[in-house]
């Protein structure tokens, strides 16, 4: 009797597990690779992301350092010189040198043989109007190489010859108490500009510091 009882309950016990699935080591080992292999993929796309945004900020420093180095300055004094017969200035110039130790500057001149081959672009504007990309020639100081670029530790002056601005450009007739305004524009680096007022009277040369 306990035998039947027994064994008909052992029946009993296998028939509820009879209908139930376990997991193998082998699925196991599946979805722990494909976990494994998502988070890799992640991680690489991730790190790839990190590597390219890295090498474009290294690329806007080395390009933002590059700019810096080819920036000009003025050096001394804006001299302006005029004329007793039209009397209003007839020619102005300044020296320009390197601000810091950097890549040279092309500053072939707009003028004479040159006309037309300029890289620096200079623009004038007066009260009277706008000049874009006027004729303007320079002379080389001390330590200079020959050649028109403007490298470290060289300075050239520029003159510009208000009188003959090139084109179809007509003298802009500065006169007294008037202020012009000189934009020199490099291919590189920032533009330089400079802003005058000619004074009360005018003299045969005139620093306007």
């Amino acid at each position: 009797m306990k035998r039947n009882i027994f064994s008909g309950l052992a029946g009993t016990v296998a028939n509820v597990y009879s209908g139930q699935r376990g997991m193998t080591g082998l699925e196991t080992a599946i979805i722990l690779i494909a976990f494994v292999t998502v988070a890799a993929l992640f991680g690489y796309a991730v790190l790839s992301a990190g590597l390219f945004s890295a090498e474009r900020g290294k690329e806007s420093v080395y390009s933002s350092l590059q700019q810096a180095k080819a920036n000009m300055e003025i050096s001394g004094s804006v001299i302006v010189k005029s004329s007793d017969i039209t009397d209003n200035a007839t020619s102005i110039i300044f020296t320009v040198r390197n601000a810091i130790n950097g890549a040279p500057i092309d500053m072939t001149p707009n003028y004479g043989v040159t006309e037309g081959e300029n890289k620096c672009v200079i623009s004038l504007t007066t009260a009277a109007g706008y000049y874009n990309n006027v004729k303007w020639d320079i002379s080389r100081m001390a330590a200079v190489d020959g050649d028109d670029l403007l490298e470290a530790g060289e300075q050239f002056g520029i003159t510009i010859y208000l009188t003959d601005l090139g084109g179809a450009f007509t003298d802009p007739g500065i006169g007294v108490n008037e202020w012009f305004n000189i934009q020199v524009k490099p291919t590189q680096g920032s533009t330089m500009t400079i802003q005058r007022t000619l004074p009360g009277g005018l003299d045969p040369v005139m620093d306007l510091y």
